[in-house]
C-alpha cells in the first residue's frame, strides 16, 4: 500500500465531504486520518486527508482521475507522497541558533525538509554548512546592491527546486516584490515583543518594563513587515530574578522550537491560507517520529 496525502481548498458547499470520500473509497483508497475546517466567515473549505492507496495508484493517477470532481467544484487540490521532503533554502545572518537547530532536526529526520541549500549575507556559519554537505552561497547585501542581491537568491532557489525558503534570523528585509512571487512559501521567526519592543535588543528592552512573559511567532512573509499570516506562536514565563542576559537565552530558546514547528506544519501540509490567517490541522500519527537520534 502507498501512503498518500490529499489537500483541498475551495468555497464552502454542500456534498464536499461525502464527494471527497466517496471518490477516494471508489479508487480503493483507506482513510487513515482526516481534518476538515469549513469557515462560516470566508466560505472557504479546507480539508487533509492521509490514505493508503492500492499498489500501482500514484499521486499522479489520482490526481488525473480526481480533476472532474475538482473542476466541478472549483476545487484546488493536491495529492503528494505522505512524509516526502520538502526541498527548503534556510537563509540566515549572524545568529545562528534557529539554523543550527534546523540543521539538527533535518539530520535526524524529525523534519520533512530536504536544506538544498543555505544563504547568508555573512560567512560565520559556512563551515558548519558545508561540513554537512549542503551548499553555502554567500552573498552580501548593501543598500546599493540590493536588487541584484536578491536576483541572486531567487536564482538558487529556482535552480534547486526549492518550494519553501526559511528566513533562520535573516536580518535583512526583503522587497515587495519577491515577497510577492513567493507568496505563502517564505517562513520568517520573531520576537514577540513587536510592535511594543522594536529597534535594537528587543530583550532588553523587554526586561527593563519587568515584562513576565517572552516568546516568539513564526508567520508568513509579505510585504508588509512581519504582519503575515500566523503560523505558529509560543511563549516562556520570566521572573524578575532572570537577568537581561537570561532573556535572551530563554527567547532564543523559543524562537528555534516555534520556528521547526512552524516549518514541520507548512511541510506536512497541515497549513491553509486563509484569508490573512491560516487554518493549521493536527498532525497525522507518526509524522513527528525521527530516523534517529543523533
Amino acid at each position: 500500500m502507498t501512503k498518500l496525502v490529499l489537500t483541498v481548498r475551495c468555497k464552502t458547499g454542500l456534498g464536499l465531504v461525502a464527494a471527497i470520500s466517496g471518490f477516494l473509497a471508489d479508487n480503493g483508497c483507506n482513510i487513515t486520518d482526516a481534518s476538515q475546517f469549513d469557515d462560516a466567515e470566508t466560505e472557504r473549505f479546507f480539508a487533509r486527508i492521509a490514505v493508503t492507496a492500492p499498489d500501482g495508484a500514484t499521486p499522479q493517477s489520482l490526481t488525473d482521475a480526481f480533476l472532474p470532481i475538482a473542476k466541478a467544484r472549483a476545487m484546488t487540490f493536491q495529492f503528494l507522497e505522505e512524509g516526502a521532503r520538502m526541498k527548503t533554502i534556510i537563509m540566515v545572518s549572524r545568529f545562528g541558533h534557529c539554523l543550527n537547530d534546523l540543521l539538527y532536526r533535518s539530520r535526524i529526520g524529525a523534519l520533512p525538509i530536504e536544506i538544498v541549500g543555505v544563504i547568508s549575507n555573512h560567512l560565520d556559519y559556512q563551515k558548519a554548512v558545508v561540513n554537512q554537505d549542503i551548499p553555502f552561497h554567500y552573498i552580501k547585501v548593501t543598500k546599493d546592491n540590493k536588487p541584484e542581491a536578491e536576483a541572486a537568491q531567487m536564482a538558487i532557489v529556482e535552480e534547486t527546486g526549492a518550494e519553501l525558503v526559511v528566513l533562520a534570523r535573516y536580518m535583512q528585509v526583503l522587497s515587495d516584490a519577491m515577497c510577492q512571487k513567493m507568496s505563502g512559501r517564505i517562513i520568517n521567526i520573531h520576537h514577540s515583543f513587536l510592535p511594543s519592543f522594536k529597534g535594537a535588543n528587543p530583550y532588553k528592552q523587554a526586561y527593563a518594563r519587568g515584562v513576565k512573559l517572552i516568546g516568539a511567532t513564526s508567520h508568513y512573509v509579505t510585504a508588509d513587515l512581519d504582519e503575515g499570516p500566523i503560523i505558529e506562536q509560543d511563549t516562556v514565563r520570566v521572573t524578575h530574578r532572570q537577568s537581561p542576559e537570561d532573556f535572551v537565552s530563554l527567547g532564543r530558546e523559543v524562537e528555534a522550537s516555534v520556528l521547526a514547528r512552524a516549518i514541520h506544519a507548512h511541510a506536512d501540509r497541515r497549513v491553509f491560507l486563509n484569508s490573512d490567517k491560516t487554518v493549521i490541522f493536527p498532525a497525522s500519527p507518526g509524522s513527528f517520529a525521527s530516523e534517529r537520534m543523533g
